[in-house]
This record gives structure tokens, C-alpha cells and sequence, in this order.
């Protein structure tokens, strides 16, 4: 996806068992996707710098989405029964939904684990891909991409770096 392109109507299972889709979302101000997944130590460094920001941005009415679409042939750790395990190990506030067929991640244009992707209320893509600038420290992160994105797109603000390459594992395609 290109900045400024719609998101497109999506349903996936979530990890609560449920299918949840781009409706559940209609209502919030701002919408965050993560494409992340179990196995990738980027994404688990980063899965705790996640659950803080939807938690710091939920009054502000952030909506945020987690999708893992890994082959699982190549990955078992991403397995649907391993991300509902690590949903309930860190307490995740927000729904991890399994894109098995990898359709959306191939709408989305994702390449890697955790790579973001940030809607503003009109769903346009206004920010894309790194989270911050120390994947490995949290204590040395010196630019918050994602969010001065999220504060920017919350305040119905352009963005001034609307894309920011992404660090991470590669998606494992089947």
C-alpha cells in the first residue's frame, strides 16, 4: 500500500476465536495494524512497546489490530495455537488475528515482522513501517516513528515522515 490509499474491508479469526474485521473498527479515531508474529525476535522485542502504546493511546480512541500471516509449514512457533498462547502470556489488549491465506498482508504491501501500518479516521494510510530506531534497547530509542505518527494522525495532522523503512524478520511466505 502507498500512503494516502484506503484500507480495504478485511476478516480474519482472531485468537479469542472470533472473526473480527475493519467494522469493528469503524468507530475509532485512528487505526493501527502490526503485522508481527510469534517467532521473530524483533517482534517480540517489540510486543511489549506495542501492548504499552495501544494501552497510553485507547482514551485518544485508537484502534489496534495485530495480524500474523507466517507460513507455519516454515514457522511453527506462529502457529494459531502459539499466538493465542503469547496473547495470554502478555496480556494483550488487543485482538491478534491469524491472515492464514496471507491475503492481507499481500494487500498491505507488508514485508517484515513487526512492520506498521497507521489509518487515520477516513482509513487512508498515513504512516508506514518502523515502530522506532533501537529495535534491540528500548532505553536507546532516540526517534518514536510510530508514535509522533499516531499523535499527527490523532490530531488529524500530516505526518512528517510518513514512511520510515521497517526493521525486522522477513514474512515467511508459503
Amino acid at each position: 500500500m502507498n500512503i494516502g490509499e484506503n484500507l480495504q474491508h478485511f476478516e480474519l479469526k482472531s485468537t479469542t476465536g472470533e472473526m473480527v474485521s475493519t467494522y469493528h473498527m469503524a468507530d475509532k479515531s485512528a487505526l493501527l495494524i502490526v503485522v508481527t508474529c510469534n517467532h521473530c525476535p524483533y517482534a517480540q522485542a517489540y510486543w511489549p512497546r506495542l501492548i504499552h502504546l495501544a494501552k497510553q493511546y485507547e482514551e485518544d480512541n485508537l484502534g489496534v489490530l495485530a495480524i500474523n500471516g507466517n507460513n507455519i509449514a516454515t514457522q511453527p512457533m506462529d502457529s494459531f495455537e502459539d499466538m493465542q498462547r503469547l496473547v495470554k502470556q502478555l496480556e494483550v489488549p488487543f485482538q491478534y488475528l491469524h491472515d492464514e491465506s496471507q491475503v492481507i498482508l499481500k494487500q498491505l504491501g507488508a514485508e517484515k515482522t513487526p512492520e506498521v501500518f497507521l489509518f487515520n479516521a477516513r482509513r487512508e494510510l498515513v504512516y508506514k513501517g518502523a515502530i522506532d530506531d533501537a529495535w534491540d534497547n528500548e532505553a536507546a530509542v532516540m526517534r518514536v516513528y510510530l508514535e509522533d505518527a499516531i499523535e499527527f494522525a490523532l490530531d488529524g495532522l500530516e505526518i512528517d515522515y510518513p514512511e520510515v523503512a521497517p526493521v525486522g524478520c522477513s514474512i515467511k511466505w508459503k
